[in-house]
This record gives C-alpha cells, structure tokens and sequence, in this order.
C-alpha cells in the first residue's frame, strides 16, 4: 500500500519500467500482471482505470446502429471492462479476456451483475474453439501494449478470432514521427495497421482520429 498521506504513483511510470525490466528477462507480457496487481494493492494508480468505453469504438458502434442479439463477440485484452459492457448493453453473447488475472477480478468485482463472460487467458495460447468463433472482435491498444517483434504475432492472433462473416474494430495510436521506439506504448503506422489484412480480413475502414482521444488513434474495420 501507498503510505499513510500519500498518493499512490502514476501507472504509466510503472509500465515504463515494468516493461523495460519484462522484456529483459525475455518475458515481454508478464508486466500486465505486476502493473495491475500493483493497482490492486495501492501502490500506483489502477491501470487503464475508465468506466466508459474507448471513444471511437463507441461512435462506430453508434454511428453503424451495431446490435447483438443473437450475435457473439470478443474483448481482446479487456482490462477492467468498460468496453465488455458497453458490448454486451447492445445484446452481444460477450466474451472477454486478459493475461492478468488481477484485471479480471478487478472487473467482475466492478460489474457483480455481468453479463460478460470473463476469463484469464492469453492471446497467445487461446481455447481452440475460439478459433474464427466470434461476429465481432474488439481491440483496443492490445497491439501497441506488445513490442514491435510481436507484432506479426499478436495482429495474426487477434485475427484469428474473427469468424466468417464477422467484424474486427481494432483501435490503437498513431505513431507520431518523433517517437523514439522505446515503449510502451509501441504506438502503429498505416503499414502496421494493414497487417490484419494479411491474415484473411479486408478492410472496410481505416481512419486516424485524435478529435476524441488524448492522442490520435487508428480505428480499423476489417471483415472476414
């Protein structure tokens, strides 16, 4: 716990060095765990701490009149959940899920009366049976959460869930030219973006957009 009188740190300085100090071990997802468990104890602020869903994920969904009743869909990387309910409130069968166990607890002890199917699971070791399972496929800064070496990987991973017919929306940063590579964030280029459509998925849109974000984001729509 933070001491008696004292604000807790900010996440994003955590992830910094929580990150540096994974990837040196070889182990470049195991920081998730330790930056929300740290959340969870006090010791920084909570970690992509936000009760409404990303912002240009709720306009395409407003904007396009998405319904889900008899439809399922998928949180990558759901965190604590704000974009798991706000999927489901529009009649999706929601699964979501997170590497970090701590995220997961943190969401269900948020939203008691969930609907959403909650797991622990990791993208890169996935059920077989969510394999091309799910209409609609949502994720939101996954891919810039990973260093650039996993990108192929995980973009090919968030693909893979997507079933015949169905839709991904996947949000993520625009990298800005004077990023210096360091991370995280590992922030995306268009050619980045367009690696989904190197795993069975046309695009239907791809838009950068920092009217609604604190930095300007992709939002990339592809069908299968």
């Amino acid at each position: 716990m933070a001491a008696r009188g004292t604000e807790p740190r900010r996440w994003q300085q955590e992830a910094d060095r929580l990150a540096q100090a994974s990837i040196e071990r070889g182990d470049p997802t195991s920081w998730f765990e330790e930056l929300y468990a740290a959340g969870e104890a006090g010791e920084v602020t909570m970690a992509w701490d936000h009760d409404d869903p990303q912002p240009l994920l709720a306009a395409w969904l407003r904007e396009h009149g998405v319904r889900g009743e008899g439809r399922t869909a998928v949180v990558v990387g759901c965190g604590l959940g704000a974009d798991a309910e706000h999927v489901a409130s529009l009649g999706f069968q929601t699964t979501a899920f997170d590497l970090s166990p701590t995220a997961i607890r943190t969401a269900l002890g948020r939203h008691p009366d969930t609907k959403v199917d909650y797991r622990a699971a990791d993208l890169f070791d996935l059920p077989e049976g969510w394999r091309q399972a799910f209409d609609l496929v949502v994720d939101v800064y996954t891919v810039q959460a990973l260093p650039r070496e996993l990108r192929e990987r995980t973009v090919g991973a968030i693909a893979d869930l997507v079933a015949p017919g169905g839709t991904l929306v996947a949000v993520q940063g625009v990298l800005p030219p004077d990023d210096d590579g360091s991370g995280p964030p590992w922030l995306l280029t268009g050619d980045d973006v367009a690696l989904f459509a190197g795993h069975g998925l046309s695009e239907v849109e791809v838009v950068a957009d920092g009217s609604l974000t604190d930095y300007p984001c992709w939002r990339a729509v592809l069908a299968r």
